[in-house]
């Protein structure tokens, strides 16, 4: 799927909502746990409900591998569940992996031919070298960790190279832009980051970006759309606990649709208003 293609979804369903798929087995409702994938049941039902509503789904691998093999299997089952139910989703393996040479080749593999994922969030600390394997799969895309909206990103992210004139962060999407093109190469920025959007944009104008942050965390929406939107939508707005734990009922699924519904709605409005639909 290429950006113009990912662009068409998105006016298509009116969306870039992307919905993150951070299963934790002790936050499932408790009437799964008597089914003999849980993890994977409540995937299902919650993908059942919201695919039409959703541009993306962002599996977190940490809450898949840290149940071990039966945890591989739910997520190897959720990615083809998803495959099969609809054509028109992006699925993310949110794995933040970042090493070179062999290694890394093995982690695209992984990920790409082995779990048939759509795309890998990788961190770029060590480089290109930690990139180029996965730019190798036709169709896939490297998402590449540039400003996070943790406590802590400041220790480095805001660093400033005096030679250049550029913070850490800005060098990233300058550099990392260049490692592939629009329709391979995006960039993660979080949304309690919104006001910096403005400048992301100067040196990513074209590449998508996947916005972690909005709902439970308290990134806006709204500023968001504001900020990082251009022609092309260019946003994956990703939400986890907001939707999938918004109830632990045995109605959880549909509770999730309408709070993924609601925020398709709004925006819907962002895109009408910025003339993409």
């Amino acid at each position: 799927m290429n950006k113009e293609e990912l662009f068409n979804i998105i006016k298509k369903k009116k969306s870039f909502l992307c919905i993150g798929l951070d299963t934790d087995i002790n936050k499932i409702p408790p009437h799964l746990l008597k089914s003999e994938d849980p993890v994977f049941e409540f995937n299902k039902k919650i993908i059942e409900q919201t695919h039409h509503l959703a541009i993306a789904y962002k599996p977190n691998i940490a809450f898949y591998e840290s149940l071990g093999s039966t945890g591989w299997e739910s997520l190897e089952k959720t990615v083809n569940f998803i495959k099969e139910t609809s054509s028109e989703v992006l699925i993310i393996a949110d794995a933040k992996r970042g090493d070179i040479g062999n290694t890394s080749a093995m982690y695209a593999k992984t990920f790409f031919d082995t779990y048939n994922f759509d795309a890998v969030t990788l961190a770029p600390y060590m480089g290109y070298d930690t990139v180029s394997p996965f730019l190798e799969y036709d169709g896939k895309w490297s998402i590449v960790l540039a400003l996070t909206s943790n406590p802590s990103a400041d220790d480095f992210q805001y660093l400033r190279d005096k030679s250049k004139d550029e913070l850490l962060y800005e060098s990233v999407l300058k550099t990392g832009s260049k490692w592939g093109t629009s329709d391979n190469i995006m960039f993660v920025v979080g949304a309690t980051k919104a006001e910096s959007l403005r400048n992301v944009r100067k040196f990513a104008p074209d590449n998508f970006l996947l916005v972690p942050g909005v709902g439970a965390q308290g990134g806006s929406l709204k500023e968001v759309a504001k900020y990082g939107m251009n022609s092309h939508c260019g946003l994956l707005v990703n939400s986890s606990r907001g939707i999938i734990y918004a109830s632990k009922d045995e109605s959880f699924a549909e509770v999730a649709k309408i709070k993924a519904e609601e925020l398709q709605m709004e925006m819907a409005e962002y895109l009408e208003k910025a003339n993409l639909l």
